[in-house]
């Protein structure tokens, strides 16, 4: 089946949430449980983020921020009963898409490093670990809030960037 991505419909919003959340059990057989809280789909809905959405309705998601000038990709996520089958994957195509055409210069993201639908995943598809000394202001903020919210306890972290466009070598 085909799921068409586009720009996320006000209408879509509520069930985000529970798309995020239907995710949570394949982290858990890992040993990987998310404290208690919102979701980062209702962190970021309604504060600028740009969201896009796979199906209709929506099976995934993926929401993007501006950060250090360039496009930060907040979250992706796939209904847990379709993970595999490529969902993941057409939604990061059209980031990366939407990136290139807004004139980022590439997408960074923060990740588990070791668990193999997140920082693997990311590798395959263009994504390498950002040095530290290459972060900015905004992605050291971000790194810093995730260690405050304790998702550093939950297993190593780190920051990846994939360059876009013909200055894609640098950041």
């Amino acid at each position: 089946m085909v799921h068409e991505v586009r720009t996320a419909r006000d209408g879509d919003l509520p069930g985000l949430a529970e798309i995020e959340n239907s995710g949570d059990a394949m982290f858990a057989e890992i040993g990987i449980v998310f404290p208690p809280g919102p979701t980062v789909i209702e962190q970021v809905a309604g504060k600028g983020a740009e969201i896009v959405v796979a199906g209709d309705p929506p099976v995934g998601f993926a929401a993007v921020e501006e950060v250090d000038g360039a496009a930060h990709l907040e979250q992706i996520s796939v209904r847990g009963d379709l993970v595999g089958r490529g969902i993941g994957v057409l939604l990061l195509e059209e980031v990366k898409a939407r990136a290139a055409a807004a004139g980022s210069p590439g997408v960074s993201l923060l990740t588990f490093r070791d668990v193999p639908w997140n920082g693997p995943w990311y590798a395959r598809h263009g994504f390498a670990e950002l040095p530290e000394e290459r972060w900015g202001p905004g992605i050291r903020s971000y790194w810093d809030a995730e260690i405050r919210e304790g998702l550093h306890e939950l297993g190593p972290r780190l920051v990846m960037w994939a360059p876009l466009g013909p200055r894609s070598g640098t950041r």
